[in-house]
């Protein structure tokens, strides 16, 4: 497991850059560079079900360790989804479960230094620095109006 850090500076206060991140609209937009169709569905509770869905209605189930709007979100990746099917217990599972994303929000004066951190198997490095680079890029430019 190793961990992919990745920043942008953005001309915008925090919440209009978090609302850009987790909004159902605009999350879609950013995370289409991971997989088109992209949603999430979260109660937003630290300990309760986060599912990082897919157009075909499979993907991750995860749990927020630590929340502090609009300064952080730690999920916490507990499984996948398949055919509606949880599964947190199987060999390929546990490989990667208890992996961390992490999403650091810092105030600069009004801009906002967007700072993200996640937990991957080295096979998915290249999937996640292209979903990042192109996402956060697109985070910026709807965050400041561009």
């Amino acid at each position: 497991m190793e961990t992919l850090s990745y920043e942008t500076i953005i001309d915008a206060p925090l919440q209009k850059v978090w609302d850009v991140l987790w909004k159902p609209e605009s999350y879609s937009e950013w995370t289409q560079f991971f997989g088109s169709g992209s949603v999430m569905k979260t109660d937003w509770k630290v300990g309760g079900k986060t599912y990082f869905l897919g157009n075909s209605d499979e993907g991750m189930v995860s749990t927020i360790d630590s929340l502090d709007e609009p300064n952080q979100v730690v999920f916490k990746h507990l499984g996948m989804i398949k055919d509606g099917v949880e599964d947190t217990e199987s060999k390929e599972v546990s490989e990667w479960s208890g992996s961390f994303e992490k999403y650091f929000l810092i105030d600069f004066d009004g801009k906002t230094k967007l700072h993200v951190e996640v937990q991957v198997e080295k096979d998915w490095k290249e999937h996640m620095d292209t979903g990042f680079i192109k996402g956060l890029e697109l985070v910026k430019k709807r965050a400041e109006g561009i």
